[in-house]
């Protein structure tokens, strides 16, 4: 098979128009690491690709012509036969009765060609939410300044958080990625840059919590901690590290019966994956490179040696990696309970990263399913006119066939595990995603189709079984329909204001907004609403050398495009109070409202296409927790959220 027929088969499309209309041509060299970089696939003669069920719709599902008839089928999971027949028909006519699941379909023909392929019967559609419109308080938690904590927001300024909110009226908090990133490398701090997004980041601990703490040595290091205005990321994990190692080592030696039976219900839950991902970290300290350079037996997770390595020196190294996510995932889940007793409509709105780094657990542990070669990234649009690499290892189609989609399930549920609503980063990716070989420049990628039915399938399975709301991140070059398949199964659209204006620049009124989104004002990666009215945006953009992509002359049109969108809905007032109230008044079911920006916040919490020339993902709040509700204009963000507070 030439190179071009096993990239269509693979789904790599080898030619795409960009953002700007431009024709591209895949790279021949680009593609052959493309292909090479995926599993290889059975090739398929009865049916195409994974088979979808809706339940309470009438479903079938057509047969390859080469096939010869009668075909018999069955559905087979958990070790039992689920529902079998006969057609001597082109098409299988699928039961109307079918529980929801995840399934394996084997097809035999007249010629005894064999097949087998998944099968997902879904939830007609994803959870919708228990209530009409709500709203939420989005906090960059690394960045919550407090008395108390360790120089980094953590979960017990989280639980405050949710008490402050719920006082002002909000349905929930909003979140940055929790995801665990390299505890060996505290500078590499982007947390949609994850080692792994089925496990929590330690350093939003509070140790103090932990019954097994005992205070030490380096208590005086945290005022300096507590003192500067970006999160000391070594400094934090050095004291945060230390202090869990002795909580362990206290909880070790007092061995409180309750505790011992909560840890292991907690590692009976973690199961496998928890066992691996204990293992990969003591391995990665051990060997201090990439997966792929460690000895030959541990380049691939095996189970017989993660048990053997489970029994030997390492076993209290092991059982710590399991301690510390025990006690951040109860820090969590304790989160989600106040939540929930306050009554808040969403409690905690996740965010999931689009990848993950390609030396960390995630890729080591779903090789077939994650390509480590290929970063995922954007074509050159408008914006970025060179393209964009974000250096983050993603999902394959082959792979995730071949795992019947249980690498995306587990992602999934691990966000959805104490979270009302979750936000999937660059949702476009569940369609298509375009990748990137490593060394090459983002322009020289390719688009790959993804089994995007399957995908939602799976996210309204799991959506439904956690009551949990789906919002996609559909920003940027969207192909056609991809939003009404996303509204046909119930997953929310993401709607920035900043990006929701007509060719001429004007905003969009009200009746614009679609009831099933969530609507923002800007994003982590956009300028605050202080920043955008003073310019500081461009300002700070061309100080490092970045094209802002906008002159300011072209910024006033902006700022009177939005004085006039404003009047037009009886708004005559032009602060981010009046923004809110703008927005609280679409009919968009969810509206996020930035702490940032209530606090008047001029620098953005990250400049997209720098690393160490802007302080990315490390910037923390001017005041502290405490004094916030002091700080903010509470009656004037009352009036400006009345209208969803009545719903």
């Amino acid at each position: 098979m030439n190179l071009s027929a096993q990239a269509r088969d693979l789904g790599i499309l080898t030619e795409f128009f960009d953002g700007q209309g431009q024709r591209h041509v895949t790279d021949e060299t680009a593609l052959k690491i493309i292909v090479d970089a995926f599993p290889n696939r059975t090739p398929r003669h009865i049916i195409e690709g994974s088979v979808v069920v809706r339940s309470g719709r009438a479903s079938q599902t057509e047969l390859s012509k080469a096939v010869r008839l009668p075909l018999g089928w069955e559905i087979a999971g958990g070790g039992k036969v689920i529902a079998r027949g006969v057609t001597n028909e082109g098409v299988i006519v699928w039961p109307q009765d079918l529980p929801v699941g995840s399934y394996r379909l084997r097809m035999t023909d007249a010629a005894s060609a064999d097949e087998e392929v998944p099968l997902l019967v879904a939830p007609e559609r994803a959870f919708g939410g228990a209530f009409n419109r709500g709203w939420l308080l989005a906090v960059q938690l690394y960045g919550i300044r407090s008395a108390r904590n360790w120089g980094i927001g953590d979960f017990t300024d989280l639980s405050a958080l949710i008490e402050l909110a719920s006082r002002l009226g909000a349905d929930g908090v909003g979140l940055n990625p929790l995801h665990a990133l390299f505890d060996d490398r505290p500078t590499d701090c982007s947390p949609y840059s994850p080692n792994s997004r089925l496990f929590l980041n330690p350093l939003y601990i509070d140790v103090e919590t932990i019954s097994d703490y005992r205070p030490g040595p380096g208590s005086d290091d945290l005022g300096p901690l507590r003192r500067s205005a970006v999160v000391d990321y070594a400094g934090v994990a050095a004291l945060k590290w230390q202090a869990l190692r002795a909580a362990f080592a206290a909880f070790r030696a007092e061995r409180a019966p309750e505790r011992l039976r909560d840890f292991a219900n907690f590692r009976a839950e973690g199961g496998v994956l928890l066992q691996r991902f204990a293992c990969f970290e003591v391995l990665r300290h051990r060997f201090n490179t990439p997966w792929w350079e460690w000895p030959q037996e541990w380049r691939r997770p095996d189970q017989a040696a993660c048990d053997r390595l489970r029994a030997g020196a390492d076993a209290n190294e092991i059982e710590f990696v399991e301690y510390v996510q025990w006690t951040a995932d109860r820090q969590l889940r304790a989160c989600k309970a106040q939540a929930d007793r306050l009554g808040m409509k969403v409690g905690l709105y996740l965010d999931v990263a689009v990848g993950v780094q390609s030396d960390g657990f995630d890729a080591w542990n779903e090789q077939a399913a994650i390509s480590r070669s290929l970063a995922v990234g954007a074509p050159p649009d408008p914006l970025n006119t060179v393209g964009q690499n974000w250096g983050l290892a993603g999902f394959n189609a082959a792979g995730l066939e071949l795992r019947c989609f249980e690498p995306f399930r587990d992602m999934l549920r691990a966000s959805m595990r104490y979270a009302g609503a979750i936000r999937l980063d660059h949702v476009l990716g569940l369609k298509r995603l375009y990748l990137i070989p490593h060394g090459f420049p983002a322009r020289k990628g390719a688009y790959v189709q993804m089994p995007l039915e399957a995908l939602l399938a799976v996210i309204a399975q799991e959506s439904v079984a956690h009551g949990c709301v789906v919002i996609g991140e559909d920003l940027g070059t969207v192909p056609p329909g991809f939003r009404d398949d996303m509204a046909d199964w119930n997953i929310w659209s993401y709607k920035v204001m900043l990006f929701e204006r007509d060719d001429d620049g004007r905003f969009f009124g009200l009746d614009h907004y679609a009831p099933n989104a969530l609507i923002t004002f800007n994003t982590h990666d956009l300028s605050t609403y202080a920043g955008w009215r003073s310019f500081g945006d461009l300002k700070r953009k061309r100080g490092l050398g970045i094209d802002p992509g906008e002159t300011d002359d072209a910024r006033w049109r902006a700022l009177g495009m939005l004085d006039e969108i404003l009047k037009g809905h009886s708004i005559d007032r032009h602060d981010f109070a009046s923004v809110i109230g703008f927005l609280a008044r679409t009919p968009s079911r969810l509206l996020a409202v930035a702490l940032e920006d209530l606090l008047g916040v001029v620098e953005q919490p990250n400049i997209p296409g720098t690393i160490d020339e802007h302080p990315n993902w490390r910037q923390r709040l001017p005041v502290a927790l405490g004094e916030i509700e002091a700080t903010v204009d509470v009656a004037a963000l009352r009036a400006a959220t009345a209208e969803r507070a009545k719903n």
